[in-house]
């Protein structure tokens, strides 16, 4: 009998009510922090949901250990939490994407920001991700990757935050002005978080910035700084705000099928050129028309070994200046190193 209460024990989820929300690896172990690219469907992603994967403490890209859509891989268990959690008055939640659920019908809305937080009394953790129409509602009750994205390469960061850090995650996201399609911060969380309480509510900050970047540090103590801008910065995010901040010339990727693309630009001292063919992890190359994900790496590493990378949600195109979003960037050498080997071409000034 003991031994098989020891064999139910180690079945249970890690998202149980004992575990602490977090990040989770492919390995079913929580983690600081990881990346997810998941390859487009023509080009290396064979069904559309193959991805790579790289988290806190590793070396660069690993292959996915099955497809994007399974509920034990990485953004499975990481999301699964949500949905494990169900009618816990303890854990609060605040999922959006500028595409409503569940098919995206309604057009854009709010900021062109999609992304998903997750907490308890202890922890959390926030994921920037790309993907339209992601994660599922609650009610769905369960982990599900959209056929909306599927045809394209998507990037997703998640990183595990303490609770003290998810007021300001939520005034970043006041900024943001995100269309949220889904949430609940029960009271003891929204008055340790009033700002994500405040988010959940569709309120506004009295006077919100236009934009502003704050310094992020993880549970495991990993340093981040977070751009977020209102349709009020009107402006690019990039060029305009991001790479003179960092110090750094950028070569960014975003989704260009959309209107009023702005190109290059290498005016004000600084560079931000526009990624044209990009291979993540080595694997086959292809044009940044089959990827709609949105991230920026530096060119070159800095003195400490390694540059910048963003990981976001704006892209680089004149209706979007005018339209609430930002990026989370960390600056780590094996995290640039991979990122950085992604671009095999971009377009000068």
């Amino acid at each position: 009998m003991f031994h098989l209460l020891l064999l139910l024990i180690s079945c249970l989820p890690h998202g149980g009510a004992t575990s602490p929300i977090s990040c989770y690896n492919d390995q079913g172990a929580a983690t600081d922090w990881f990346y997810v690219y998941k390859l487009p469907k023509e080009h290396g992603g064979v069904s559309g949901l193959t991805y790579l994967v790289m988290e806190a403490g590793g070396g660069g890209w690993m292959p996915g250990k099955g497809t994007v859509n399974d509920t034990a891989g990485a953004l499975g268990t990481t999301l699964g939490q949500l949905y494990s959690h169900e009618k816990n008055p303890e854990v609060a939640y605040v999922l959006y994407n500028d595409q409503d659920q569940p098919r995206g019908g309604g057009g854009h809305r709010g900021g062109h920001t999609k992304g998903a937080v997750l907490l308890d009394e202890r922890q959390g953790f926030w994921l920037l991700h790309s993907t339209p129409v992601f994660p599922p509602a609650r009610r769905e009750g369960r982990y599900s990757y959209p056929d909306s994205g599927v045809h394209f390469g998507q990037n997703f960061l998640c990183v595990t935050f303490p609770l003290e850090r998810f007021h300001v995650i939520g005034e970043q996201l006041q900024i943001n002005q995100p269309n949220v399609y889904d949430c609940d911060v029960p009271p003891p969380l929204a008055a340790a978080a009033p700002a994500l309480a405040a988010v959940c509510d569709k309120r506004a900050a009295p006077v919100p910035p236009a934009n502003r970047s704050v310094a992020l540090m993880s549970k495991g103590g990993t340093g981040f700084v977070s751009f977020a801008k209102g349709a009020a910065f009107d402006d690019d995010l990039y060029h305009s705000w991001v790479a003179p901040t960092l110090q750094s010339d950028l070569l960014v990727q975003f989704w260009i099928r959309s209107g009023g693309i702005l190109p290059s630009d290498c005016s004000q001292g600084r560079k931000v050129l526009d990624v044209t063919l990009l291979s993540p992890g080595g694997l086959a190359a292809y044009n940044n028309s089959k990827d709609h994900s949105k991230w920026a790496v530096s060119p070159l590493p800095g003195p400490a070994g390694g540059g910048w990378l963003c990981v976001g949600d704006i892209n680089r195109n004149q209706a979007e200046e005018k339209r609430g979003g930002g990026t989370l960037c960390q600056r780590d050498a094996a995290v640039w190193k991979a990122y950085r080997a992604a671009v095999l071409r971009f377009q000068p000034c």
